[in-house]
């Protein structure tokens, strides 16, 4: 069967890009979505800084709660995501080509992938890219034991450990968060190119609620989505910036207090807020690739210079590690883990969820013309296989750092939980410390405003009806706003407090993405032959 059997039946819908929208003080916004949600987030920035200790000890408290009672709901649904992409990419529905069989794509391969691998996971390799694998190793999952205690190594617990750590920060970062955007994604895009809907998470639903779907139902649907998008991405923000001032304060003595926190996210917010009206491909796409490639150099000066033979053999050891381990690592039921399964597992579900939207959006936004089979494979098996590697070399490096040269550095930011320090710690003992270190910090910036940009474009989008030409205005909002979710989530609460915010946003938007699953099923079975 040939790639252009699969032809496009648009449907006389009648729903078009910002139908509903009002236009007022040179803005042109959908109402009530735009109102409702500035309004709510306004309102929640106010009250948060009022009552920042209240407001610390109820969003901890509702982490605590949700990771601990729907633990079930954000596992079921990470299997349920991996499994549906794998089953549409050998199935003949991923010849279906995403804006009909003549489409042609927008943007080459280098600058597609550049994009959707920035907005994906940027900021978090950079921050747990060392952490995870060492925090791993010396809190190992499933059972193993630990291979130190009271700061001696037990050398009969050591490989066992350090399998079994990589193993799990691979899991965190691998099939589950990209099959989550991918679901998003894609349901987006069949609808805005196939269909010819407004790009709009709401219009992922249609094959589902028909023409309801511009009623109260998606409403209810996008103001979900600019919740869940806006505070996943405070999350990231946070750790972006708590990340970046320690390496500052590490290289040049920046004092690392909530007040430098707080002039860097407005600093940073201030840069994106230029990107912001440089628009998408003069902002987020050079952006994107400037940071692929100090990306790309930083791995290379890393796996060079660091145990160059051990990363290499490591590569391929801990993808067979990972999915060997991979059911048990997926399984919820009976664990004893509970630790390792709430306070990392499912917090990391809840937060690629909360970032589904704003991600999937984006993807779709530049994967026009792109067959189904090879959207998947692409969003989903390559940026896998450079999650193991970046893991491979930064955290693999930082193990053997410990192991076989005893330095301690990293494994002490693990025991003492700064977390925002495990990279710094480990670029301390390769050559060119300072220069990599500052490279780090860069990139973290970047990763930061490319994240900031493309999130105010997702938002404002949304917000506007769909509509992708909206006033600049509406975008600079938006970006404003970021920050400052980031900033008071940052003071009511520090980390604890940015993590309960992706997971409260990212449980509603769970169960809606396991109707999205269908409908995007449904969408591709319409597809005419």
């Amino acid at each position: 069967m040939a790639e252009t059997d699969f032809k496009t039946e648009v449907p006389d819908h009648g729903l078009e890009p910002g139908q509903d929208n009002v236009k007022v003080l040179g803005l042109d916004v959908h109402n009530p979505v735009f109102f409702f949600s500035a309004v709510v987030i306004v309102a929640f920035v106010i009250v948060t800084l009022i009552f920042r200790d209240s407001a610390g000890e109820v969003l901890g408290g509702l982490r605590t709660w949700l990771t601990s009672t729907f633990d079930w709901l954000f596992m079921l649904a990470g299997n349920l995501f991996v499994l549906f992409c794998i089953a549409i990419v050998v199935s003949p529905l991923g010849k279906v080509r995403l804006g009909g069989a003549d489409a042609k794509p927008d943007f080459s391969y280098s600058g597609w992938f550049a994009m959707l691998f920035a907005a994906g996971m940027g900021i978090g390799l950079m921050f747990f890219g060392v952490l995870e694998p060492m925090y791993h190793f010396n809190n190992p999952p499933l059972g193993v034991a630990a291979p130190v205690t009271d700061g001696m190594v037990n050398p009969q617990a050591v490989d066992a450990a350090r399998e079994v750590g990589m193993s799990a920060t691979i899991f965190h970062w691998g099939l589950h968060p990209w099959a989550i955007y991918a679901v998003v994604a894609l349901s987006l895009a069949l609808a805005a190119y196939n269909k010819q809907l407004p790009l709009s998470v709401r219009s992922a639903f249609y094959p589902i609620f028909g023409e309801r779907i511009r009623g109260w139902i998606g409403h209810v649907i996008d103001t979900l989505a600019v919740f869940a998008t806006l505070f996943g991405l405070a999350t990231s923000l946070g750790f972006g910036a708590s990340q970046a001032l320690a390496g500052l304060n590490e290289l040049y003595g920046v004092p690392n207090t909530d007040t430098m926190k707080v002039l860097l996210i407005l600093g940073i917010t201030a840069v994106a807020l230029v990107s912001v009206v440089a628009g998408l491909e003069a902002g987020v796409k050079r952006l994107s690739e400037i940071n692929m490639v100090l990306a790309l150099v930083l791995l290379l000066f890393v796996i060079i210079l660091g145990p160059t033979l051990a990363i290499i053999t490591g590569f391929f050891s801990n993808s067979w590690d990972y999915i060997t381990r991979l059911p048990q690592l997926s399984n919820w039921i009976g664990r004893e883990d509970t630790g390792f399964l709430h306070g990392w597992t499912t917090f990391y579900w809840a937060w690629w969820i909360s970032w589904s939207p704003f991600v999937g959006m984006f993807i779709a936004r530049v994967s026009y013309g792109r067959t189904v089979r090879e959207f998947i494979i692409c969003v989903l098996i390559i940026p896998t296989l450079v999650s193991i590697l970046w893991m491979t070399t930064f955290g693999g490096t930082a193990l053997n750092q410990f192991l076989a040269d005893g330095y301690t550095g990293v494994q002490q930011t693990v025991v003492d939980y700064v977390p925002e320090l495990s990279l710094f710690r480990m670029l301390a003992e390769l050559p060119l410390a300072g220069l990599t270190s500052l490279v780090g910090i860069i990139l973290v910036i970047v990763f930061f405003v490319t994240s900031s940009d493309s999130g105010s474009l997702v938002i404002d989008t949304i917000t506007a009806g769909g509509k992708v030409d909206a006033p600049v205005a509406q975008r600079v909002f938006w970006a404003i706003f970021e920050g400052l979710v980031a900033i008071v989530l940052l003071l009511g609460g520090g980390l604890a407090a940015l993590q309960a915010g992706a997971i409260a946003t990212g449980f509603p938007f769970a169960i809606l993405m396991l109707l999205m699953m269908y409908a995007t099923f449904r969408a591709l079975r319409s597809e005419k032959r």
